[in-house]
């Protein structure tokens, strides 16, 4: 203050410029369609000759031979690598001295420093010179970000002199990734198989690069998104393209490791499958990553008792008998005293050959048993098989299970 006015604000002798370092686009084609007998056709058609975006030999293509730089900061979508050029020129006649040049990142969360030279100051700036600065930083926010820059530094006559200026740019959702597990329940494995959908949002196509599952240390993975599992023959294609708004589905199967199957409870609570991996370009060769978060599956509930089948054939004869083995697994937190029942129901193809009303004895916790049982087809076609009752002799409960499996009945001998 001086005479109870406030000082006017003085120049600056520093400029600064920030440019978004991208690729570039091409340049975009609009002619004028006209015939030359029509009305200023003649004009027209001398206009789309001399225009500079007109492609070579191609008269209406919409897309020129040249390059255009982006005009403003535009957009960018999360996973991509945003880059900027920044400048700081000395405009003034005079030397400046002590320059801070800093760069910060602010998102709804965090404030990022990403300037490299902000640390020590420059110590001095002649005139008509400059202070260059390339900034890089791996967008993982989606929102509103903001560079601030600001810019300090000493005049000749020894007054510190500052100011900022702030660049605002939105980062989008790149894919929409949905996803869906299956438990193989009623199969002789505990695998899980997950399907993932990816839908491209953006407005333009995107090459598919590597779409990857990186799963919990619980579980191995294997793709089976190839002809032979490979990932030499994709089903895709090599030159994987997906245009906008289109979607597409990836298939992995998931299988415990074995230290997991010691104990049945441990199994039932695993839930961490993994996380999808994605990596793809922009059709400038602009590369992008996405990590998707832990993904989580329902875990199975088994109730008190497992069953599963152990082995069964695939086909089999009309009116000839077949084995099959069950596996039966007490999941409770004590010890069971079981007994068989075989029911043969109305209008299953399938007829249960032993004695029903079998002592399986006792089972403790989370121990296992197998039993081998005969059956008998009646009926050709995929048939069903059902009608397995197991009782617990201690508290005088019943555990029904249908549609455990299902065999191929065939009306003729196998060959």
């Amino acid at each position: 203050m001086e005479g109870g006015r406030e000082r006017e604000q003085l120049p600056q002798l520093l400029a600064l410029k920030v440019m978004r370092l991208t690729k570039p686009t091409l340049m975009p084609y609009q002619p004028v369609v006209c015939e030359s007998r029509d009305l200023c056709g003649d004009v027209f058609l001398k206009m789309n000759s001399n225009d500079l975006a007109k492609p070579r030999n191609l008269d209406y293509f919409p897309l020129g031979d040249m390059l255009t730089l982006p005009q403003n900061f535009g957009n960018i979508f999360l996973g991509e690598t945003f880059s900027s050029y920044i400048s700081v020129h000395n405009d003034s006649s005079q030397t400046c001295r002590e320059i801070v040049l800093k760069a910060d990142l602010q998102t709804s969360s965090q404030r990022l420093a990403l300037s490299s030279i902000n640390s020590q100051p420059i110590q001095e700036l002649l005139s008509n010179h400059s202070i260059d600065d390339v900034i890089h930083h791996e967008v993982k926010e989606l929102g509103t970000h903001i560079l601030v820059c600001a810019v300090s530094y000493t005049t000749n006559s020894g007054e510190r002199m500052q100011f900022r200026k702030f660049f605002k740019f939105q980062v989008l959702k790149p894919l929409d990734v949905k996803t869906k597990f299956y438990n193989a329940e009623h199969f002789i494995s505990d695998d899980v198989y997950l399907e993932a959908q990816i839908q491209n949002i953006t407005p333009g196509p995107i090459y598919m690069e590597q779409v990857s599952l990186d799963p919990s240390p619980q579980y191995t993975s294997k793709q089976l998104n190839s002809m032979e599992g490979d990932g030499e023959d994709q089903v895709f294609g090599k030159p994987n393209y997906l245009n906008a708004m289109d979607t597409r589905q990836y298939l992995y199967c998931l299988t415990p490791n074995s230290e997991l199957y010691g104990e049945n409870k441990v199994l039932k609570g695993v839930t961490n499958i993994g996380k999808l991996d994605i990596v793809w370009k922009t059709n400038m060769g602009e590369k992008g990553r996405l990590q998707t978060s832990q993904l989580q599956r329902v875990a199975p509930g088994y109730g008190d008792i497992r069953l599963t089948v152990e082995s069964v054939p695939d086909t089999v004869s009309l009116e000839t008998t077949f084995n099959l083995t069950c596996r039966i697994t007490n999941c409770c937190e004590r010890t069971m005293d079981l007994t068989l029942v075989l029911q043969n129901l109305p209008g299953i193809g399938l007829m249960w050959c032993g004695i029903s009303g079998k002592q399986l004895g006792k089972l403790p916790q989370n121990e296992s048993m197998d039993i081998p049982l005969t059956l008998l087809a009646i009926t050709p076609g995929l048939q069903t098989l059902s009608g397995l009752r197991l009782t617990d002799n201690f508290l005088k409960r019943t555990y029904e299970h249908d549609d455990i499996t299902q065999v191929l009945v065939l009306d003729g001998d196998i060959h």
